[in-house]
């Protein structure tokens, strides 16, 4: 008998994109197990991003202090860190801004953030706020530090950079506020990896692959579980 023959109805339903498939373009959709956090577009903001600073921390690091000279042989010498620095800089200032403006409207602060407890959030309780959307407030505050920070780092730079254009007086102080800015960029990112990745298993994933799982989005982000999957129950 030929498939003509048959009815309609004797086939079986054509199955749907697959998890991964939808991953590449779209966000906060449902499949099976998994919930699309994360499309393809903002992964590769997120992974640029990275990438730059972590150029820009590498080649920093022996121009700050001798103790770390030896990584200046890792791109070729110290006169090779000076320029890479500089313009790896610049080019996570950028991407920075690319990140900013990609994440904007998923990170405006609500009423109910003002009644985040950073020490609560920070003993990982297994009990989460039950509106707590896609990203929580300390994600939110961190995500508000990158323009704040990478600005200061970005804007005293610039007579360290070319020295000889400014007076000794700004260079001291874009010195200290480069060195301020640079420790509060590298606490940030450690508190952020810790939090991606061994504090709450399963968030890495989010970022390479773009997907969590529903019991992942369940527990961390209750009200993004909800709006996705209309699952109301507690």
């Amino acid at each position: 008998m030929s498939d003509a023959s048959v009815p309609a109805s004797a086939h079986p339903a054509a199955p749907g994109p697959s998890i991964m498939r939808l991953a590449v373009h779209r966000e906060d959709v449902a499949v099976g197990d998994e919930i699309v956090r994360h499309r393809l577009l903002s992964r590769v903001i997120h992974w640029v991003v990275a990438l730059f600073f972590m150029v820009a921390l590498l080649t920093g690091m022996p121009i700050y202090s001798p103790v770390f000279g030896w990584m200046a042989t890792l791109f070729g010498g110290l006169s090779v860190c000076r320029w890479l620095h500089a313009w790896s800089g610049i080019a996570f200032s950028v991407a920075s801004a690319v990140m900013v403006l990609h994440w904007l409207s998923d990170m405006k602060l609500v009423p109910h953030d003002l009644k985040f407890n950073l020490v609560q959030y920070m003993q990982f309780s297994a009990a989460e706020d039950p509106e707590i959307g896609k990203y929580n407030p300390g994600q939110k505050l961190f995500f508000w530090t990158i323009p704040l920070v990478t600005l200061m780092v970005l804007l005293s730079g610039i007579p360290l950079w070319w020295p000889t254009k400014f007076g000794s007086t700004l260079r001291q102080v874009c010195i200290i506020v480069h060195d301020v800015g640079f420790i509060m960029w590298f606490v940030a990112i450690v508190g952020h990896v810790y939090l991606g990745t061994a504090a709450e298993p399963g968030t890495f994933r989010s970022m390479t692959r773009g997907t969590v799982t529903k019991a992942w989005a369940r527990l961390h982000h209750p009200k993004w579980f909800r709006d996705v999957t209309g699952d109301r129950k507690e």
